[in-house]
C-alpha cells in the first residue's frame, strides 16, 4: 500500500494531495482547495508572487481606455524586467540555475517569477532577505516553490503557439528572453559566480529602512538608502 501511495504522490490519481500544487507551485483554488498543498521546508527554487506586469495588460490612458503597446516594447520591457531581477538576486544571494516568469492572466499564476538556485541555502537566504524588499513600488511576497523541473510545470501547447485556453491556462505560460540576453546570462562566457555586476545597478529596497536624504524623489532612491517605513503610495517610486 505504501508503494502504491508513493507512486501517485502528486499525480491526478493522489486524491489527498493537490497535483496541481505539486507540479507548479500554486493552485487557481488557493486555500479553498479540497487538496492538500504541501508546502516545501526546503528547496532550491523560490516564487516571488505576482511580480511581473506586462504593460499590454495594464496600459490605460487618462480616460481609462486601453493603449496599444506594441511586441516590439513588450519584449523589450520584458528582457529590462528580466535582467534587473536576474542580476540584483544572483549578486546578493547565489549562482541562478534557471529562472522562469509566468506570462498567464490566472491570479494564482499572473506575474509569478520562479528563481531556482544552484544550492538550496542560496534559496532560504534569498526567501528570508526579499521579504524585507520592495519593487516597483510594491512588497515582494517570496516563498518556496515545490518546482524543479520546469518542463513538468510548463504549458506545451504555449511553447508551439497552440494554447487555446489562453492567459487562463492552469499550466505556465513561460514568456522567453531575446536570444541576446539569454547568451549572456546563461552564456559560456559567464563568469564563475555570476554575471558581471552593472556599472550602476538597481536595487531592491528594504521595505523598512529609512530615506537618509528625505524628500520624496523617486528614480533610483533604492540605491539611496532604501524606502520610508510607511507603505502609503507616495512613497513608493522607483523600481528597486
Amino acid at each position: 500500500m505504501a508503494e502504491y501511495l508513493a507512486s501517485i504522490f502528486g499525480t491526478e490519481k493522489d486524491k489527498v494531495n493537490c497535483s496541481f500544487y505539486f507540479k507548479i507551485g500554486a493552485c487557481r483554488h488557493g486555500d479553498r482547495c479540497s487538496r492538500l498543498h504541501n508546502k516545501p521546508t526546503f528547496s532550491q527554487t523560490i516564487v516571488l508572487l505576482n511580480l511581473y506586469r506586462n504593460p499590454q495588460n495594464t496600459a490605460q490612458s487618462a480616460d481609462g481606455s486601453h493603449c496599444h503597446v506594441s511586441d516590439v516594447q513588450v519584449q523589450e520591457h520584458y528582457d529590462n524586467f528580466f535582467e534587473e531581477v536576474f542580476t540584483e538576486v544572483e549578486q546578493k544571494y547565489g549562482e541562478i540555475e534557471e529562472m522562469n516568469i509566468c506570462d498567464n492572466l490566472g491570479d494564482h499564476l499572473v506575474g509569478n517569477v520562479y528563481v531556482k538556485f544552484r544550492r538550496e541555502e542560496d534559496a532560504e537566504r534569498a526567501l528570508k532577505e526579499l521579504n524585507d524588499r520592495w519593487f516597483n513600488g510594491q512588497a515582494i511576497h517570496a516563498e518556496l516553490s515545490p518546482v524543479t523541473d520546469f518542463r513538468e510545470s510548463c504549458c506545451r501547447q504555449y511553447e508551439m503557439g497552440e494554447c487555446t485556453r489562453g492567459g487562463f491556462c492552469n499550466f505556465m505560460h513561460l514568456k522567453p528572453i531575446s536570444s541576446a540576453l539569454r547568451r549572456q546570462l546563461y552564456g559560456r562566457g559567464r563568469p564563475r559566480g555570476g554575471v558581471p555586476k552593472p556599472q550602476s545597478p538597481k536595487r531592491f529596497p528594504d521595505r523598512h529602512r529609512p530615506n537618509d536624504r528625505g524628500g520624496d524623489r523617486g528614480g533610483d532612491r533604492g540605491d539611496r538608502g532604501g524606502r520610508r517605513r510607511s507603505r502609503s503610495p507616495r512613497h513608493r517610486h522607483g523600481r528597486f
